[in-house]
């Protein structure tokens, strides 16, 4: 038996969530382009970058909101002239889910594993809070559908943020700098798709059954140097790939609570 201090998972839930009309903050040039067509698609989207706050929930001890912002980048195509013209946008989403937590008042001070420290002056040790943390699994988006819009149907888009919000780690991925004039004659909307799991972890230590390290027996094997196709030829058949795998009946789903 030994005792490891890691994390523990207290809570946790799994979604769908479909956010409709969600407004894409277009590059200038993608602006350009959807105003001189509405033939628009979406050749691809990823999550750029995400935001995780988790707060607690006043009168409802042990109970935390978690919530989550998700920066989509989208890359999108314009038919004008017979041509094909691709420009990059971003789209914000936002969601909530309430998980439990657990409670604990404790402070952790961690010693500085710097060598050099016992020449001089160390730094102070600050107090680090016993909080539980939000992690979030998610899938890249799926695109349900890509359409142009006119400013009277402007608001009833979805929109938690303007361009100024961007992240810069989000911009510098882009082609082009964002802008988000309300001047516009037409905007772009997209209808995404988003699987996540979403839960609460908190650390702590425990006493689990273990055994010794030992030394693996297998030896490494230098890469042969083979031509191509007898490499291909020693490849298994991906059989999996042309057999996908059924839908489970009466498979019930754990949603998160907003």
């Amino acid at each position: 038996m030994v005792c490891i201090e890691t994390n523990r998972i207290l809570d946790s839930c799994r979604d769908r969530d479909c956010f409709e009309n969600v407004r894409v903050i277009l590059t200038d040039f993608g602006n350009d382009i959807i105003e001189r067509t509405s033939a628009v698609r979406t050749k691809s989207a990823c999550i750029a970058w995400t935001y995780i706050n988790i707060e607690p929930v006043l009168f409802n001890r042990g109970f935390y909101t978690v919530t989550i912002r998700f920066y989509i980048k989208l890359v999108c195509e314009a038919c004008i002239g017979g041509k094909a013209q691709e420009f990059d946008g971003v789209a914000v989403v936002e969601k909530k889910v309430v998980l439990y937590g657990s409670e604990s008042n404790v402070c952790i001070f961690k010693s500085n594993a710097d060598p050099n420290d016992y020449c001089h002056n160390p730094d102070p040790i600050c107090c680090v809070k016993n909080v539980p943390s939000a992690v979030v699994e998610v899938v890249d988006p799926v695109v349900l559908e890509t359409k142009v819009i006119d400013p009277c149907d402007e608001r009833k888009c979805y929109c938690c943020c303007c361009a100024c919000d961007i992240p810069e780690a989000v911009t510098y991925r882009l082609s082009g700098n964002l802008s988000d004039d309300s001047k516009r004659e037409k905007y772009l909307a997209v209808t995404l798709g988003i699987f996540s799991i979403v839960r609460i972890v908190r650390p702590g230590q425990f006493l689990i059954n273990a055994t010794e390290y030992t030394v693996p027996d297998k030896e490494c094997v230098e890469a042969a140097q083979d031509d191509p196709c007898s490499l291909f030829r020693k490849m298994a058949f991906p059989i999996s790939e042309f057999s996908p795998p059924m839908m489970i009946p009466g498979s019930i789903d754990k949603r998160c609570g907003n």
